[in-house]
């Protein structure tokens, strides 16, 4: 073992050190200890490994929030670790907290994991200042860019939400309206960003005017104060907002403004929440494909556990799945007319 060749003792002295077992003298301990670090090698990790087993647990790091999209990757990752067998450890992060990350791994390191789920939707400035993250088990990052790691295996999951609000923005200029606005979700989000970039390239891609973004974040209540702001402006046919709580917020400040969804304002949401389909009118929106994220996802992370030589298994694009409802139409016809003269 390396940590023993290191160190200048046997194997057995290192499991004694790692258990903590008596009859090891300070001195020694103290050399293990230190090759162990040197390696990267952690307490658990390293008595696992003496014992060429595998705790068959899989460890989520995910952020501590209620949002509908984070809550329900997490509940399709749950289901899926537990189909495959292995035991789920979580730990919740906070959002504001850089140093979050880096803590979270070194408790699920520390709880013997084999493998490591990434679920963090938020780029947190500050985070990885101390450097890569040396992590000895293979990771699977969903829906977010890999942060600086070292690890015998890197997956990545849950992308393509830019292809979604693709298809949302398309769907708004094939009615043939001028433009789309964009209610976008907070830019700290990669979800957020991602979708704001979607819309962006869909609107130039068709020679279209890309109008000022507005901000939201997440909730109704700042979907319902862009709305009371977009109702103002005549030229607004249709918003597309970065997701489903937002949509409802905005669709209701809309309609108490006076201009009707879908006859004057078309509006189109993402997430497919549960509530969307029975809202007035039935929400137009994007369904995420949570629990085919989680399941591809898990079954390349079970993969590179359990065949650690063999390269990683091949990643498939997510689902792109518009769920056209009462929300969206074609524009007023006067403003069709302005815009063509």
């Amino acid at each position: 073992m390396d940590v023993a060749r290191l160190a200048g003792v046997s194997q057995k002295t290192v499991s004694r050190v790692f258990n903590e077992e008596p009859y090891v003298s300070a001195e020694v301990r103290a050399r293990v200890l230190e090759a162990a670090e040197q390696l990267g090698y952690r307490r658990n990790n390293a008595a696992r490994a003496l014992a060429s087993g595998r705790t068959r647990s899989i460890g989520v790091i995910t952020l501590g929030t209620a949002l509908y999209g984070p809550a329900s990757l997490l509940m399709g990752v749950e289901r899926v670790v537990r189909d495959t067998g292995y035991a789920l450890r979580v730990v919740n992060t906070m959002e504001g907290d850089p140093a979050g990350l880096a803590g979270a791994v070194d408790s699920l390191l520390d709880q013997g994991v084999d493998g490591i789920v990434i679920s963090e939707p938020i780029d947190e400035p500050g985070g990885v200042d101390a450097g890569p993250l040396r992590v000895d088990v293979p990771v699977l990052v969903i829906g977010a860019p890999p942060p600086p790691l070292r690890s015998p295996a890197v997956l990545t999951a849950g992308g393509g939400a830019d292809l979604m609000a693709r298809a949302a923005t398309e769907h708004l200029l094939g009615l043939d309206h001028v433009t789309v606005h964009h209610l976008a979700g907070p830019q700290r989000w990669f979800a957020a960003r991602d979708r704001l970039e979607g819309w962006r390239t869909t609107l130039v891609s068709h020679g279209r005017e890309v109008p000022p973004v507005v901000e939201g974040d997440w909730s109704a209540a700042s979907g319902y104060a862009a709305g009371r702001a977009f109702a103002q402006d005549p030229e607004v046919t249709a918003v597309f907002a970065a997701n489903d709580d937002m949509a409802i917020g905005l669709v209701r400040a809309l309609m108490e403004a006076g201009r009707h969804v879908p006859g004057d304002v078309s509006v189109v949401g993402f997430d497919d929440i549960p509530v969307a389909a029975y809202v007035t009118p039935p929400l137009t929106t994007v369904r995420q494909p949570f629990d085919a994220v989680a399941h591809e996802g898990l079954k390349r992370l079970v993969h590179a556990i359990e065949n650690p030589d063999a390269g990683p298994l091949p990643a498939s694009a997510p689902p792109v799945d518009l769920v056209v409802r009462a929300s969206t139409a074609p524009p007023p016809p006067a403003v069709t007319a302005r815009s063509a003269g």
